[in-house]
């Protein structure tokens, strides 16, 4: 069975950088990691908020995990506002600082991390870090982010994958409100789909409404991408977006009116193609709608957990739990 999850952190001072250092810690050793690799995701941790604070005036980082079996993927997305990095070849140099530091920061994520990603302009900086294995049988790459209503410990919104050889399932809800009861009925959504994962996305949607009926209700859409095949299976309840990017065009999937597990008005399954270059963007109402990833110059290219972190750095309401999950193609 797939584990994901994501944890939030607000970098807004000095003792952010420890927060952000013990969440980390503690996801690394969730996904079983030995003392080593623990103490490595601690240090990418520390280096990366300490710049989002120093550098970029404050931001945030989120601490994601993914585990299949025994492989497990942690990542890092450090996320700011601030003016972006002006010289990449300098910051990525050690000794370099811009803010009278040691300039190791950078350096020494480079040489710690298994992947790194930088995305950086006028709009602010996002660095991906990851530390372990992420699985690509199918040449396909996922990264799922949900965080919780601000003050709040527990998110109403998640997310899951199931992947084989010949596809990639997809799944993101969101549970009625917010809070603890909402974040039962997202895990009750996620347990159903793992349990019925060799269904299609409007037979598995039509479980979770009758595993549902015991919570306070869900929004939820599930994506099946079949690579090889070139096509796309889709079906959603509630208001959660949908949209396929490729060329510069994108289109919207279809999701129908209702709440699983309370009332609903039909389960449909949608077909369309799915382009070599094609790009899934799933979203919870968490995230303004309105957003372009066309003015995000390079952004298209980058890994999904840049693309995601982007649109969820932008484009969150901050009055609800918020969600995003990006699916293309592997680089």
């Amino acid at each position: 069975m797939e584990t994901a999850f994501t944890e939030f952190v607000a970098v807004t001072d000095t003792s952010s950088v420890g927060e952000v250092r013990r969440v980390a810690l503690l996801a690394a050793q969730r996904l079983g990691f030995d003392e080593t690799q623990c103490g490595e995701f601690a240090l990418l941790a520390t280096e990366s908020s300490r710049n989002v604070l120093v550098h970029g005036g404050g931001g945030q980082v989120l601490i994601a995990g993914m585990k299949e079996g025994h492989t497990a993927l942690a990542r890092i997305l450090a996320m700011d506002k601030g003016p972006g990095i002006a010289n990449m070849a300098k910051a990525m140099s050690d000794g370099y600082s811009t803010a009278g530091t040691m300039g190791g920061g950078l350096g020494a994520i480079k040489r710690k991390s298994t992947a790194l990603e930088i995305f950086t302009g006028k709009g602010g900086t996002i660095v991906l870090m990851e530390l372990g294995k992420e699985p690509t049988r199918d040449k396909l790459q996922i990264a799922g982010l949900a965080v919780p209503y601000p003050g709040e410990r527990f998110c109403g919104d998640g997310w899951t994958f199931h992947q084989t050889r010949e596809r990639m399932m997809a799944l993101l809800v969101d549970g009625l409100g917010h809070g603890i009861d909402a974040a039962d009925a997202a895990q009750e959504a996620i347990a159903t789909f793992h349990e019925r994962a060799e269904l299609g996305p409007a037979d598995i949607l039509s479980h979770v409404h009758d595993a549902l009926r015991k919570t306070r209700g869900a929004v939820a859409a599930i994506a099946e991408i079949r690579p090889k095949e070139q096509k796309l299976r889709y079906a959603g309840v509630g208001n959660i977006s949908a949209v396929v990017l490729s060329g510069g065009t994108s289109r919207s999937l279809v999701s129908h009116n209702g709440t699983l597990g309370m009332t609903i008005s039909r389960i449909q399954e949608f077909q369309a193609d799915w382009p070599a270059d094609g790009v899934l963007v799933l979203h919870s109402d968490g995230l303004q709608s309105r957003w372009d990833l066309g003015k995000y110059a390079g952004l298209m290219v980058k890994h999904p957990a840049v693309i995601g972190g982007a649109l969820l750095r932008d484009f969150r309401r901050q009055r609800d739990d918020a969600s995003v999950v990006v699916v293309k193609a592997a680089a």
